[in-house]
């Protein structure tokens, strides 16, 4: 009975350790056609609103870079931050898609894509999640789930992951 069940611990042990496997220090590959830079060339109705954003989306392997610049015609903010109705923010995450959900996890940041606590503007997380209405070679439109805003967005240049190791 003992050397039963010593072979059965054994079995189970060998069974463990070789379905175990360190993941790859590497970062993720991410979705290849999102590879690059797309950019909002222009938003509709942006003359008749009182405020909105064009958006800069730099995707590299599962890592996501944005760039909001904002344009108002109203002070929402503190006069030293209302900067003439223009001002830009930055973001920096990563990002996921899910059939046709583009889901990103960025943090707000300064404008070298290093952490920011505090100043005008949003701070903290960047939650944002887009319905891919469509990706071709050049375009992607996106629409927001949270505001139902459509961006439009055109490919400005196309870049391939290259995986850096995680620190």
């Amino acid at each position: 009975m003992a050397k039963h069940a010593y072979l059965f611990i054994l079995v189970l042990s060998v069974l463990a350790f070789s379905s175990c496997k360190f993941n790859p220090n590497l970062q993720g590959k991410g979705t290849e056609r999102l590879q690059g830079v797309w950019e909002e060339d222009s938003v509709d109705y942006q003359d008749q609103k009182l405020q909105y954003s064009k958006h800069r989306f730099r995707f590299t392997c599962d890592s996501v870079y944005v760039t909001i610049q904002t344009f108002a015609k109203v002070n929402m903010y503190p006069d030293s931050c209302f900067n003439n109705g223009t001002w830009t923010e930055y973001a920096k995450g990563t990002y996921l898609t899910k059939q046709d959900t583009l889901i990103l996890t960025a943090t707000f940041t300064k404008s070298n894509f290093k952490q920011k606590i505090s100043g005008c503007y949003r701070i903290g997380q960047y939650l944002p999640a887009f319905v891919i209405r469509k990706n071709t070679a050049d375009s992607l439109y996106l629409e927001s789930i949270q505001q139902h805003l459509q961006l439009k967005l055109t490919l400005k240049e196309r870049t391939v992951c290259v995986q850096k190791p995680l620190n």
